[in-house]
């Protein structure tokens, strides 16, 4: 990082840090509050007390030696998202990429794609047949089936492998309540939106009867394409509201959960999940909307895609072996189909309506066999093992259908393969981990682990391929990770993490060799690729007083041998070569900084901010920004304390980014503007009667009807809806 920046981010922590230690200060503050910790309530603060994704074991958040958000089922009740990931946006160091109610994906301190593991219930999601940039749909679980959504900020390879560089994203799902007061329970719900006319049903019903339990959740969603107001943004400027086509989507989730406990200390459970989806797509803006005259034509569209995951495994609590006190083995099936097709018009200067015609379909299905076993041991009164190994593999199968041609000359003259981009191929991962978390004298605690890995692809014999012969690839990889944690007041903790991760370059970043989704060029194969690696550094504080709590982190993550598309000098047909090559290193800083404060009962005021500086380190020269270079966000919200009523009012700005990785097909000009985005909920109790409740939300989304992209949604211009009203209507019983 260059010397001013690094000067900016720690002044910027620098400053905060002086002002800590006087807020919150009352007549009690010299005595001991660690008794007060569980009993002060979790509406005071922005994150709920409890995780179990940073460490694997339940632990408060205030004692977790590591950035991590999460966000709870009451949030995700008041703001009935599309997805998860637009759960993120007002977190500290987070942003999303993407349009529409299902293309949403997170990204995490300027990393994004394969950089961000998702998981489920603590099982990876992740799709070795992605592109690099594109991570897994957060929006294949359903978002009214979800407890909480945890989030690490940071690596967690050691006790998750590959791919969390940047961070994880564990989506917990609901549980069936041990206890219940009557057999059967649950929830019906609607929501509807103004954009894209979106509406939007759910049911669910949970029951138990001895030590048998279930949970059915079913959610359907109709959502035309939305319109992004007029404005400007940058170059762009738009004297009307414009439609962003292939925003909508028609999708579903259905789940199923059951369980047998015998007698509570074990479980054993099976889950099934199915996820659908037609008429979605990239999203795109009309280019004589745009004014443009003359520039290529893009649409990407995914037809349908259907996923289907099958999850068996067994819990054991308070076991008392020799070997393990807790045992949790998961096995998972995991079949995700996805049809997508590829666009390109590109013109010629004359004559009108001439030019280079490239449509593309492409089917992929790709099987995963999963497995995880985790064993947890208390050894001696201060120190706890975790340990276990994981296992995945992926089979793949692809097939592509082009056609391609030069229109405008008389009768057009098209050339059709079925040669496809990727060879059918197989990916598969072993790892295996072991972690100590060690406490001392009750004000240190310290986590220590290393993790084994190994990653092997290799392709198939594929139609249209026979030419190409088998290729293998192999990696193995050894990460390490500490954390720190020391109590200077009961009020307020000291962090510092040290760790390194890697992610292991995917199918389509070995084998790929075609036009990019994209269009904007030819992408070779490159079956050389080594994994990367990082190392990052974490310097914090979390204070935490009865109506006070604050968070503030320095971060620094390098890593080497970055994954990186670049051009090769050469054209293919009519697009420039591209090809994935290993940079040597690329350098992420930053500062993340929240607070809350709850000044009378049931008032809550928050706020978040986060500073973002990314760099290649062996060429300076070279535009890195990958996101925003800074965000604000603040929040002020009521809730009533009888639960009749609430409210809460939400704003976000995110800072121009100077330093932007935009592409040659960007619009907006060689500068990412800011944009400031207003939000306003409310909520309320209608009626009570018996055991059903009935709540009314009403929400306006983009109040100031502003013009603006997500930051990788601007060089290929996808703005968001212009403002938008939402009603929701809840039933319990």
């Amino acid at each position: 990082m260059r010397p001013s920046t690094r000067g900016s981010c720690l002044g910027i922590l620098g400053a905060f840090l002086l002002t800590i230690p006087l807020l919150g200060q009352d007549p009690a503050s010299k005595k001991d509050t660690t008794a007060r910790r569980d009993t002060i309530p979790t509406a005071l603060y922005r994150l709920p007390p409890l995780n179990v994704t940073a460490t694997r074991t339940v632990r408060d958040i205030f004692e977790t030696a590591a950035p991590v958000s999460v966000i709870d089922a009451l949030t995700i009740t008041r703001r009935q998202p599309n997805s998860a990931a637009d759960l993120l946006r007002d977190l500290p160091g987070l942003d999303v990429t993407g349009v529409g109610p299902n293309q949403t994906r997170p990204v995490i301190r300027g990393q994004r794609g394969q950089r961000i593991l998702l998981l489920q219930d603590g099982l990876r999601m992740n799709n070795s047949r992605r592109q690099q940039d594109f991570g897994e749909l957060p929006a294949i679980i359903d978002v009214n089936d979800l407890n909480r959504v945890e989030v690490v900020r940071g690596p967690a390879s050691v006790l998750y492998g590959s791919d969390a560089v940047g961070g994880v994203i564990n989506l917990i799902s609901e549980d069936i309540p041990v206890e219940m007061d009557r057999a059967v329970a649950g929830q019906l719900r609607y929501s509807y939106s103004s954009a894209g006319t979106q509406h939007r049903p759910n049911a669910t019903v949970f029951g138990r009867t001895g030590g048998f339990g279930f949970r059915l959740t079913g959610t359907f969603r109709d959502t035309e394409s939305y319109f992004a107001p007029a404005g400007s943004f940058g170059d762009v400027v738009l004297d009307k509201d414009v439609l962003v086509h292939d925003s909508g989507v028609r999708d579903g989730n259905v789940s199923a959960l059951f369980e047998y406990r015998f007698p509570s200390t074990h479980r054993l459970f099976a889950r099934v999940d199915r996820y659908w989806a037609e008429d979605t797509g990239f999203g795109f803006v009309a280019n004589e909307d745009l004014g443009l005259v003359g520039a290529p034509g893009i649409e990407i569209r995914y037809p349908d895609q259907d996923v289907r995951r099958f999850t068996l495994g067994y819990r054991g609590l308070d076991l008392g072996t020799a070997v393990a006190d807790r045992l949790d083995v998961t096995a998972y099936s995991h079949d995700n189909e996805r049809s997508l097709d590829l666009d390109i018009f590109i013109p010629f200067e004359s004559p009108p309506g001439a030019g280079v015609v490239s449509q593309n379909a492409n089917f992929t299905d790709v099987q995963t066999l999963g497995f995880r076993g985790e064993a947890g041991k208390l050894v001696g009164p201060n120190v706890v093992l975790t340990y276990g190994v994981d296992y995945f593999r992926d089979n793949t199968r692809n097939t592509d259908n082009g056609l391609s041609g030069v229109v405008g000359f008389g009768p057009p003259s098209f050339e059709e393969t079925d040669t496809p981009t990727v060879p059918n191929a197989r990916y598969s991962s072993f790892g295996a981990f072991a972690q100590g978390d060690v406490s001392f004298a009750d004000r240190v605690s310290l986590i220590a682990g290393l993790r084994f890995q190994n990653v092997q692809a290799s392709t198939k014999q594929t139609p249209g391929l026979e030419e190409l012969p088998p290729t293998d690839w192999d990696d193995q990889t050894i990460v390490g990770a500490a954390n720190l944690l020391v109590e200077v007041l009961p009020y307020l903790n000291l962090v510092t993490a040290v760790g390194r991760a890697f992610r292991a370059p995917n199918l389509v970043e070995l084998f790929f060799h075609g036009p990019t989704p994209e269009g904007a060029g030819f992408q070779i194969r490159n079956p050389d690729l080594k994994a990367e690696t990082s190392l990052n550094v974490d310097l914090g504080l979390k204070y935490r007083r009865e109506r006070v709590g604050f968070e503030a982190f320095y971060f620094r993550n390098e890593v080497k041998d970055g994954i990186r598309i670049a051009p090769t000098g050469e054209d293919i047909g009519p697009f420039p070569a591209f090809q994935n090559v290993n940079i040597d290193r690329l350098r992420f800083e930053g500062v993340e900084l929240q607070g809350d404060v709850m000044p009378v009962t049931g008032l809550i005021l928050g706020a978040t901010y986060t500073y973002l500086d990314s760099q290649d380190v062996l060429n300076p020269n070279n535009p890195l920004g990958d996101s925003y270079s800074s965000k604000v966000t603040g929040k002020i919200g009521y809730r009533d304390p009888g639960d009749r009523f609430w409210g809460e009012y939400v704003f976000r700005h995110n800072g121009e980014q100077k330093d932007a990785e935009l592409g040659f097909l960007s619009v907006i000009g060689e500068t990412l503007p800011a944009f400031t985005v207003h939000d306003v909920r409310a909520g309320v109790r209608v009626f009570r009667l018996g055991r059903m409740e009935h709540h009314l939300r009403v929400s306006v989304e983009n109040l100031t009807n502003e013009l603006y992209a997500e930051f990788s949604n601007a060089s290929f211009f996808r703005p968001q809806p212009r403002r938008s009203v939402q009603v929701g209507w809840s039933a319990t019983f």
